[in-house]
């Protein structure tokens, strides 16, 4: 093997802290498997859309108790350089869920914050994000930390940051922390205390009373409740609160799908723990037409996320699974906004936000209602950011099931949204409607948005320069049609657009007559992502299902000649 490589590896196993992965590292160096000690020593696992995230192991490109206690200790620095002179002294909120070693990671970065004299306020986990970041405000903590993967497969783990505003960090305070990380020069040496010290405040459930209540101020007092729901927390941690959230706005508790309702670590029924994900959603939908379901709302494992299925009609009887259809998350989050619209639910300095990749129907929506709107780069970070001065964030989503409704929370909360969906699919059922009936209605004011994906997954050492090529490849010799379609403009975004006050971003969109494609590699994953839209006008009712058929036949085509054309 490369000696470098080797004495890298050998000083990391001095300096490693926990005998679970110094006996794993000593094991990959004995074994001479050069291709699996360089992934691990690729360099420091480094700040991406949502924080650290990587697979647990040895290495410092893996999350583990070495990493870990580097990013408490810099974002320890870091709250020390950023908070206030004068008054109560800093504090951090830590949470944590169900993932293998969370607790560990979170009691770590606690040791570590209190020995920096920062006050360490953990809350009673595990719990969802969302919980952690209301906290992070309802506290008036410096900062917050919430050890998750979200929807990473399980053998992944991670760890978020929040900063006093309750909104994930942007640059240029990740990359500060990620230098701060960087200048630790020996991790035994950071100073930790013991788990009984002063400064490690352990939190009780009021703090998520709290955020229940404030849920619940969400919804109509008194509105229609007559409404089935159907609920799958995807092994996660998502259910005991969003029991407690439902029944406080008054609704019947949900029915559960029992293999998944408990928290597990292995995601033991599902391949990827995502609602996003082909099969997913297969035991929720089975359960949901044995027994005469409404909805089906499904959160992922940290319950950030909501994924939403409803029957349809269309596609079959609803007592069979095959009768239902998971809608995308442009559509719960155009369902969403139109709730909000027409209830009434929205302020004058309320602001409409989405992403890049989201679909364009917002846009539309916004306008045709005279309601501010804003689009933002992708991840929640930014559209946490969206409203400006004496602007607030009515609503806020991204296509990747992610929405933010009223604030309550400045980042994604699939609680929330799961609470406003159940009172929107009780409000139509009042009125004898369906959520497909208002997509039909949006289609017919606004034309067809039909959006899609087409992912290219890689792994391996060589993984991110292949990404990074195709990037560079796309953007130095772009392709003139797509699915016959010409490419009108060609958006980089690599060295930002300081017009709509976007930073530099790894992004190009590829504009088209009435069709764009936005491809960028993921912030969380290694993989390219594509993001399709395709907008057909629909001259009148009797038409819609042709312009439907027409617009995802259109996107099926797109996506076969961007796998062509981007070649992973």
């Amino acid at each position: 093997m490369e000696p470098a490589l080797v004495a890298a590896a050998r000083d990391w196993l001095a300096d490693d802290p926990d005998p679970v992965t110094r006996e794993e590292l000593a094991a990959v160096i004995e074994s001479g498997d050069e291709a699996d000690l360089a992934d691990r020593f690729l360099g420091l696992l480094e700040f991406g859309t949502a924080g650290l995230r990587g697979a647990l192991g040895a290495g410092p490109n893996r999350m583990n108790m070495a990493v870990v206690t580097r990013a408490a200790a810099a974002i320890a620095r870091w709250v020390h350089e950023h908070h206030p002179a004068g008054g109560a002294g800093p504090s951090v909120a830590v949470c944590f869920d169900a993932r293998h070693r969370s607790a560990e990671f979170a009691e770590v970065s606690a040791e570590v914050f209190a020995a920096a004299g920062i006050r360490a306020m953990v809350l009673p986990g595990p719990l969802p994000t969302p919980v952690l970041a209301f906290a992070v405000r309802e506290l008036g903590a410096d900062a917050g930390v919430m050890v998750t993967a979200s929807h990473n497969p399980p053998e992944d783990n991670g760890y978020k940051v929040y900063d006093g505003s309750g909104r994930q960090i942007v640059p240029p305070v990740d990359v500060d922390i990620a230098a701060a990380m960087v200048a630790v020069e020996r991790v035994v040496a950071v100073p930790r205390t013991g788990p009984d010290d002063p400064d490690i405040v352990r939190l009780d459930g009021s703090i998520v009373e709290s955020y229940v209540d404030a849920a619940v101020g969400l919804v109509e007092a008194g509105g229609p409740r007559d409404v089935q729901i159907g609920y799958t927390a995807m092994h996660g941690v998502g259910a005991a609160v969003l029991r407690r959230v439902l029944a406080g706005a008054g609704f019947a508790p949900p029915v559960e799908v029992a293999e998944q309702v408990e928290p597990d670590p292995d995601f033991p029924t599902v391949a990827f723990p995502n609602p996003e994900e082909p099969g997913a959603l297969d035991l929720g939908l089975a359960l949901a037409s044995a027994r005469g379901i409404d909805v089906l709302l499904a959160n992922d494992p940290d319950a950030d996320r909501l994924g939403v299925a409803v029957p349809d009609p269309s596609a079959g009887p609803a007592d069979d699974p095959a009768g239902w259809r998971a809608l995308r998350g442009d559509e719960i989050g155009a369902l969403i906004a139109n709730h909000l619209i027409v209830r009434g639910r929205l302020n004058s300095g309320s602001v409409l936000a989405t992403t890049i990749v989201s679909s364009t129907l917002l846009r539309r929506m916004a306008a045709a209602a005279g309601i501010p709107y804003v689009e933002t780069l992708t991840g929640f970070k930014w559209i946490s950011r969206a409203p400006g001065p004496d602007q607030v964030l009515g609503f806020g989503y991204e296509e990747a099931l992610g929405y933010c409704v009223d604030g309550v929370v400045a980042d994604k909360d699939g609680l929330t949204a799961a609470l406003v969906v159940a009172e929107m699919v009780a409000m139509l059922k009042a009125e004898g409607r369906t959520v497909l009936d208002v997509l039909d209605d949006l289609a017919m004011a606004h034309g067809v948005h039909q959006t899609g994906q087409w992912t290219a997954r890689v792994s391996g050492v060589d993984g991110m320069a292949l990404l990074a090529a195709a990037m560079t490849a796309l953007r130095n010799d772009p392709p003139s049609h797509v699915a016959g379609r010409p490419v009108t403009v060609v958006e980089d975004l690599i060295d930002g657009d300081p017009s709509r006050g976007f930073a530099p971003n790894d992004v190009v969109t590829l504009h088209m007559d009435g069709a764009r494609v936005v491809v960028r590699p993921s912030g969380t994953e290694p993989k390219l992502k594509c993001y399709v839209e395709v907008v057909e006008p629909v001259a009148d009712h009797g038409s819609l299902a042709v312009s439907r058929d027409r617009a995802r036949s259109a996107v099926d085509a797109v996506i076969a000649d961007l796998a062509s054309l981007i070649r992973l």
